[in-house]
């Protein structure tokens, strides 16, 4: 029902001032950045266990079925246009990034970090997600890193 079952639709960005200051810590600190777009990254998201969305029949389908009555679909997934895609998106990605050793920033809920040294070299990484790009910033490139 539009307007009553949109809760939990909240999806952090990372704040563009943010992003300005990490292409200055980058810049300053010879760390390379770069950016990478996640190609249909709201349709990666998992809905929540007991949560049910439903909507209309898509364009060229069926709108009303045999008996009159018009048709909706249940979704399964998470699709563009659906309130909830992103919030649902970011609960695959965070987790995904905690898992694999990064730390989550306490003044932006939307940047990680991870300092790991290889053959001697203190190697960092920092992430920063904004809607469904990843900004990167790296020290180093290359073989081992």
């Amino acid at each position: 029902v539009r307007g009553v079952d949109f809760d939990q639709t909240f999806c952090a960005t990372m704040r563009p001032t943010l992003l300005r200051a990490l292409a200055a810590i980058a810049n300053s600190a010879g760390m390379r950045m770069r950016r990478w777009d996640f190609v249909a990254a709201y349709l990666q998201g998992e809905l929540e266990q007991d949560e049910v969305v439903y909507c209309h029949a898509p364009p060229g389908y069926a709108t009303t079925g045999a008996d009159g009555r018009p048709r909706i679909c249940r979704i399964e997934k998470p699709i563009y246009g659906m309130a909830q895609a992103g919030r649902r998106w970011q609960r695959s990605l965070f987790p995904w990034l905690l898992h694999f050793g990064f730390t989550q920033c306490k003044s932006d809920p939307c940047v990680f970090t991870m300092t790991k040294t290889i053959n001697g070299t203190e190697q960092r990484l920092t992430l920063g997600c904004y809607v469904d790009d990843l900004f990167t910033l790296y020290s180093h490139d290359g073989a081992g890193s």
